[in-house]
């Protein structure tokens, strides 16, 4: 899977879950800051990602992820190790 596949299903999957715009989601994006997201919406964040690229995250650890652009390298460098 390459780079720009990944970075469009995971701006997919945080708009379906946040419902914000596609288009306002950038690489430097801040979940919680800039994009509006609340504790719980964090964690189906985790879920749907989850389900999305059907890997299983350490939820501890997703969770420490602040930006849009962590959470694509944190899935890529899951996805290089399968």
């Amino acid at each position: 899977m390459d780079n720009n596949e990944i970075i469009e299903r995971v701006k997919k999957v945080i708009s379906e879950v946040l419902g914000i715009d596609k288009d306002k989601i950038q690489l430097e994006s801040r979940f919680v800051e800039d994009l509006g997201a609340e504790s719980v919406q964090s964690l189906e964040l985790v879920a749907a990602f989850e389900e999305e690229f059907n890997i299983e995250m350490n939820e501890e650890k997703a969770l420490e992820i602040k930006t849009v652009g962590k959470a694509i390298d944190f899935i890529k460098e899951y996805l290089d190790k399968k």
